[in-house]
C-alpha cells in the first residue's frame, strides 16, 4: 500500500496539469475521435520490480471514471521482461493523454525498487540491513522511499524532524564531537542520537557523550572492522559514503548492522516499460 500521508488524487491532478497545460492534448483532440475506444496492454521490457502501479493506474481513472483496468502483479514483485503490468480498456483520448504521466511516474519508481533490489541481494545473508538515504528528487521523497521499499530496503528518516543526526558540520560548529552530542541529549528530544564520524579516534568521545548510533563514514573496509571491534556492540553501526553495488558485499561482510546508499534515490535509471495498442479488449 502506499504510504497513508501520500495524497494520491493531489500528485495525480498536479502531474496531469503540468503535462495538458491550459489547452490538452490537441493531438488526441484533433486525431482521434471523441467516442473512440482503445485497449492497451503495459508491459516491462527488461527485467524490474515494480513500484508505483496504483499510482499509474489513478492517471487513467482520473480522466476516464469507467476506464476498466486489470492489474496482474503487485509492487514489490520481481518480473521478467515481457510481463503484463497492467491491461486497460477505455476511452482511446483519455487513455493517450493519461499515458506519459503514468509511464514516467512508474518507470523512475519502478527504477529505483530494482536498484535497491540488486543492493539488497547482493549483502544477502550478512545481516547488514540497507537503508536509503534524504537524497531524494525535490517533492517526491515520500514516493521515493515508497519504491525503495519496495526493493527491500528500509527507510532511514523521512524528514528533518523525525531524527537526530549529528553529521560533520554539526561538530564543525560544536567545536568537538562530544560538545554536539552533549548539546543534543540536552535538548530531549526524545528521539535516538546518532552521530556521523569519520575517524576511528571519534569514536569514544561520541559514545562516552551519549551517542546512541554511530554513522561511519567514507571509511575503509579494515576501518570498518576496527570500529566493529572498538565499539563490541555498545550501539548500532551505520557504514555510508561512497557505495557501490561492486563493493557493498565487502562492506557488509565487516560486521555493521546498516549501510546507506543515497544512490538508490537519487541515481537509479528509469525502466523501460511501454503502453501498446491491444486488437482485442481483455
Amino acid at each position: 500500500m502506499l504510504p497513508s500521508d501520500f495524497d494520491l488524487a493531489e500528485f495525480v491532478r498536479r502531474t496531469l496539469a503540468e503535462d495538458m497545460g491550459q489547452g490538452g492534448d490537441l493531438t488526441s483532440s484533433a486525431t482521434i475521435d471523441e467516442s473512440a475506444r482503445f485497449s492497451a496492454e503495459m508491459n516491462c521490457r527488461e527485467p524490474i520490480v515494480a513500484a508505483g502501479l496504483e499510482i499509474a493506474a489513478a492517471f487513467f481513472r482520473e480522466l476516464d471514471r469507467e476506464v476498466r483496468i486489470e492489474q496482474p502483479v503487485a509492487d514489490g514483485d520481481r518480473l521478467e521482461a515481457g510481463t503484463a503490468l497492467m491491461r486497460l480498456a477505455g476511452s482511446a483520448r483519455a487513455m493517450l493523454s493519461a499515458e506519459r504521466s503514468a509511464l514516467n511516474t512508474l518507470q523512475h519508481l519502478s527504477g529505483i525498487a530494482t536498484l535497491t533490489r540488486r543492493y539488497v541481494d547482493a549483502i544477502e545473508g550478512t545481516g547488514a540491513v540497507l537503508l536509503d538515504t534524504r537524497k531524494t528528487l525535490p517533492g517526491l521523497r515520500v514516493l521515493n522511499k515508497y519504491a525503495a521499499r519496495m526493493g527491500g530496503a528500509h527507510n532511514h528518516r523521512m524528514r528533518l524532524d523525525d531524527g537526530v543526526l549529528i553529521k560533520d558540520n554539526h561538530v564543525a560548529v560544536n567545536g568537538a564531537v562530544e560538545a554536539a552530542v552533549r548539546r543534543a541529549r540536552a535538548a530531549a528530544t526524545g528521539l535516538q542520537i546518532q552521530v556521523e564520524v569519520d575517524r576511528l579516534e571519534q569514536i569514544e568521545p561520541a559514545l562516552a557523550a551519549g551517542a546512541e548510533r554511530l554513522l561511519l563514514d567514507n571509511m575503509s573496509n579494515d576501518q570498518l572492522r576496527e570500529a566493529v571491534r572498538m565499539v563490541g556492540g555498545r550501539v548500532p553501526l551505520e557504514a555510508s559514503g561512497g557505495v557501490m553495488l561492486e563493493t557493498i558485499r565487502g562492506i557488509a561482510e565487516t560486521g555493521v548492522d546498516f549501510i546507506s546508499v543515497g544512490r538508490i534515490t537519487q541515481s537509479a535509471p528509469a525502466v523501460d516499460i511501454g503502453l501498446d495498442f491491444e486488437a482485442q479488449p481483455f
